[in-house]
């Protein structure tokens, strides 16, 4: 009788566990990586911090123009909200991953002054670009707008992030001749 009674909690206790973690596995299922396995590669196999953060920010620039692209096509497209959505999402994440690392940098006195020239001037024309889509206001532009101003508040923070890094380095030390 005891061995039943110990069985049945211990069945019931795995069953519990299931039904727990089904949605988290389902949800993790969802969610897509924001990377390719290329580019995942690509970051894995980068030496320096430096590279890392210009290859994050290279990826963004990738999401933003294919976004221009998607929101320049004027015939009816299945499933155009979540690609708006995705891409955004993805740019998010990337400008993200890039301060980020470059916080990362900075704590462990990493030389990373041309990442951060790059996420500076890179990062401006990313903000100019995702501020005309915003100002442009097109016709779907309330199904991506949440989306939208995530990225935008990450780019402003991404280039607060930079330019404060910026001033921590200072500026480019000069070479002489001995």
């Amino acid at each position: 009788m005891k061995t039943k009674k110990h069985e049945l909690i211990f069945v019931l206790a795995l069953a519990t566990l299931a039904l727990a973690a089904g949605p988290t596995l389902a949800m993790a299922q969802e969610e897509t990586d924001f990377l390719s396995p290329s580019e995942a590669d690509k970051v894995r196999n980068a030496a320096e911090p430096n590279d890392r953060i210009k290859l994050f920010v290279g990826f963004a620039g990738d999401r933003l123009k294919k976004l221009q692209y998607e929101l320049q096509l004027t015939s009816p497209q299945m499933h155009k909200e979540q690609i708006l959505n995705g891409l955004l999402t993805a740019y998010s994440h990337c400008m993200d991953e890039a301060t980020d690392r470059i916080e990362e940098a900075r704590d462990h006195g990493a030389q990373i002054r041309s990442a951060i020239k790059d996420m500076e001037k890179h990062g401006k024309d990313y903000l100019q670009a995702l501020q005309g889509i915003e100002s442009a206001k097109g016709p779907e532009l309330d199904s991506y707008k949440d989306s939208l101003d995530d990225a935008i508040d990450g780019t402003q923070e991404a280039l607060k992030s930079a330019s404060k890094a910026s001033k921590e380095y200072g500026a480019t030390p000069v070479r002489r001749k001995p």
